[in-house]
C-alpha cells in the first residue's frame, strides 16, 4: 500500500503502473494483481483504508467528548470535525491524491454516494431534519466547508499553519451549526 501511495503520487493515477508498485514493494506483480485486481482495486483499498481511519478517528473523538459530559450537538460535530481534519493534516499525500480527479473509473461516483453518507451522519450528530430543505442544505454546507479545509490542508507543509487553518474551520463551522432563529 505504501508503494501504491508512493507511485500515485508521484505519477497520478491514469500514469501509474503495476509493475512499478510491485517493484518498489517487493511484491510480484501477479500477486498484487490477484489480491487487488489491479491499480484500480489498490487505489480503491487506499482510499477504504483512510475512509475507515477516518470515521475510528472521528468517532473515538466523539466518545471522548460524550464521556467528558459533552452533549451538545454543535460541540460534538466541531469535536468530530477537528479529528476528521486532523487525520487530512496526518495523511496529507494520500489527501492530495484523493482530492485530485484523476482517479480510477467510478471513483467519483463512490465519493459521492460515501459523501452522502456522510452529510446525513452530520445530520444525525447535529439533530437536524433531513426532511426540512433548510436543515440538509445546512448540513450540506457543514460537510463541504469541512472538505474545502481538508483540501486546503492537503496543500500545507506548516503544522502551526495547518493548526491556525483548523482553529479557523471550526470557528466558521461553529457560527454556521446554529440554526437560523
Amino acid at each position: 500500500m505504501d508503494a501504491a501511495l508512493e507511485v500515485f503520487t508521484e505519477r497520478g493515477y491514469s500514469d501509474a503502473g503495476l509493475a512499478e508498485i510491485a517493484a518498489r514493494s517487493g511484491i510480484p506483480v501477479g500477486s498484487l494483481f490477484q489480491h487487488y485486481g489491479g491499480k484500480h482495486g489498490l487505489y480503491l483499498a487506499l482510499w477504504e483504508d483512510f475512509r475507515e481511519e477516518q470515521e475510528r478517528r472521528t468517532a473515538s473523538a466523539l466518545s471522548c467528548a460524550r464521556g467528558s459530559g459533552v452533549d451538545d450537538p454543535v460541540a460534538l460535530f466541531i469535536a468530530g470535525a477537528r479529528a476528521y481534519l486532523a487525520g487530512v493534516w496526518d495523511n496529507r499525500p494520500l489527501c492530495r491524491l484523493l482530492a485530485e480527479d484523476d482517479g480510477p473509473a467510478g471513483f467519483d461516483a463512490l465519493r459521492r454516494r460515501w459523501d452522502r453518507a456522510w452529510v446525513r451522519r452530520n445530520a444525525r450528530l447535529l439533530k437536524v431534519d433531513e426532511q426540512h430543505r433548510a436543515g440538509r442544505v445546512r448540513v450540506i454546507v457543514l460537510t463541504t466547508v469541512i472538505g474545502g479545509a481538508a483540501r486546503e490542508l492537503g496543500d500545507r507543509v506548516d503544522e502551526s499553519e495547518a493548526r491556525e487553518i483548523v482553529d479557523e474551520v471550526c470557528g466558521i463551522l461553529t457560527h454556521l451549526s446554529v440554526p437560523p432563529g
